[in-house]
């Protein structure tokens, strides 16, 4: 079910790139911007777009911020390839933006992907006005200095630091870097419907961690194939990862107490929200 479901929304999602990006000039910034919003798993689009299924939410209005959101991962991760952060050459297992272009075409790239997550929420068919801007102020929260952005500042800085992170430290890095857009994600549905976030939250707080432990998890044992990207960065940077804090195996039960937290959080929607509780449960399972 899960697995037909991602496949679905993926499709609809690269559809609707297709129809947003269509009006642009035909530069080499624009095609850097589809290449970027081209292929991997879509999940952060799917949980807007399931939580707004779980609570009966016009899928033509939620397919706008699935799409922004999107967009704002796809910009996340053109930047993060750059020589400047993580220098990485492959993604998807394709060159990254940079590589197939240049470094400036990769910036801009990603500053306009960026830029096009704000007006892809702000869109009329999303619904009225508060809740388009209660999804703008939330998405910056989520991606800036508060979230995404944060975690990342935190990152680069404890690669300078004069010894590894803790496992607190390191939480609260992995919030912010990947947790933030998982857990504005899920509760998209909850504000496009009107109702209590908090349920969906709880549960997105919990499966951003486990996704985090998971890519470490994948960095030491996964396929570099699979995963389409170069694999044991962490280790061979000296960077702390739940891994290297936790020992392998105890990384992994972990990651399985999160997802069962995860889905204890859904329990109050009954049966309509096993497709979510399948997504949590693919999060530590996953090979890319």
């Amino acid at each position: 079910m899960f697995r037909d479901q991602l496949a679905k929304d993926a499709a609809r999602i690269q559809d609707q790139f297709d129809l947003v990006l269509s009006p642009y000039d035909d530069l080499p910034v624009t095609q850097a911007m589809g290449y970027a919003t081209q292929g991997g798993k879509r999940l952060r689009g799917f949980l807007v777009l399931e939580s707004a299924r779980l609570l009966a939410v016009d899928p033509t209005r939620a397919i706008w911020p699935a799409t922004a959101i999107e967009a704002l991962h796809a910009y996340s991760l053109v930047h993060d390839d750059l020589p400047c952060m993580d220098d990485d050459d492959l993604r998807r297992g394709r060159p990254t933006v940079h590589v197939k272009w240049d470094q400036a075409t990769a910036v801009l790239a990603g500053d306009a992907l960026q830029t096009l997550a704000f007006d892809l929420v702000a869109r009329p068919e999303v619904g009225p006005a508060e809740t388009r801007i209660s999804l703008v102020q939330s998405l910056s929260e989520a991606s800036g200095a508060k979230g995404m952005v944060l975690g990342q500042a935190l990152d680069i800085a404890a690669e300078a630091a004069p010894k590894p992170l803790n496992l607190d430290q390191i939480t609260r890095l992995q919030a912010g870097k990947t947790g933030a857009l998982i857990e504005w994600s899920a509760s998209v549905g909850a504000v496009l419907a009107g109702t209590d976030p908090a349920p969906l939250r709880q549960y997105a707080r919990a499966l951003g961690l486990a996704f985090q432990i998971a890519d470490d998890i994948l960095d030491v044992e996964g396929d570099a194939k699979k995963a389409g990207k170069r694999l044991n960065k962490d280790d061979a940077a000296g960077k702390a990862t739940f891994v290297s804090l936790l020992g392998l195996d105890k990384a992994k039960s972990r990651a399985a107490d999160l997802v069962d937290q995860a889905n204890a959080a859904l329990d109050g929607y009954g049966f309509s929200a096993e497709t979510l509780k399948q997504a949590a449960r693919f999060v530590i399972a996953r090979d890319s």
